[in-house]
């Protein structure tokens, strides 16, 4: 089985095509697939996005959560799909699942765009569309090495685990919902608050509002948004344009 958590798209494809590779199972992590069964010889596989150099939130407590009831010897990986760097996520991924007793067999990296449009402008579509091609080659050359259970870190542009206590606390206050606004443009859709990962989002009065002093800052609302109503703190995002990976659709 291969678990995913994808707010835009990049996650969910990678995981798709790796599960498709091994003839396993792609779920998403919202599904709340937390005790899982191996039999001898599967594979076990997280695909994850990066988040301010570490894990996502939702992963972060998934992870935590996650029981494998495990009969003889098995592949477990963990490939973190990242813009400029995978931070520490790997590092992180293997502390938190060594915690629940389980060893990680590989740790990977597939590069693809970063949707943090706060700093990157994916308003160019051929732009993207370039280095969406770059990322089939990154996903191939993966899934290359997880058919041959290659054993050891594969990752590349990391930082320190110890980096993380910093950057939590960076991120603690970055992903304050204050900082995130509704546009006059806002149609009331509900489509934010229903796909909400960590539930932060209610319709009141025909429009958004965050009921929760911080989300996971994973930027589904902002992207998927038909109206392009979503914008954070600054602005910048505004001009920087929407993204999801245009081969999966992620929300239903």
């Amino acid at each position: 089985m291969i678990v995913y958590f994808s707010a835009t798209g990049n996650s969910k494809y990678a995981a798709e095509r790796i599960a498709s590779a091994l003839n396993e199972k792609a779920m998403s992590i919202e599904e709340g697939c937390y005790d899982i069964t191996l039999e001898d010889g599967e594979c076990f596989g997280i695909v994850t996005p990066t988040h301010w150099w570490a894990l996502p939130i939702p992963m972060r407590e998934y992870l935590q959560k996650l029981r494998l009831h495990r009969h003889g010897k098995h592949y477990v990986f963990i490939a973190s799909t990242y813009g400029t760097t995978v931070g520490c996520s790997g590092e992180e991924a293997r502390h938190l699942l060594r915690d629940n007793g389980i060893h990680l067999s590989a740790v990977y990296s597939i590069k693809m765009p970063d949707n943090w449009t706060v700093t990157f402008n994916l308003s160019n579509k051929e732009k993207v569309a370039r280095q969406n091609e770059a990322a089939e080659k990154n996903i191939n050359k993966t899934i290359a090495k997880i058919l041959d259970r290659k054993k050891g870190c594969f990752i590349t542009m990391r930082t320190p685990y110890a980096f993380h206590k910093y950057t939590d606390k960076v991120f603690a206050k970055v992903r304050m919902t204050k900082n995130l606004y509704v546009e006059n443009s806002c149609n009331g859709c509900g489509l934010c608050a229903a796909k909400c990962p960590v539930k932060a989002i209610e319709i009141k009065d025909g429009k958004p509002v965050w009921v929760k002093e911080r989300c996971a800052l994973c930027f589904r609302c902002l992207h998927h948004c038909p109206q392009f109503a979503i914008q954070f703190w600054n602005g910048a995002t505004k001009k920087h344009g929407q993204y999801t990976n245009p081969n999966v659709k992620i929300i239903e």
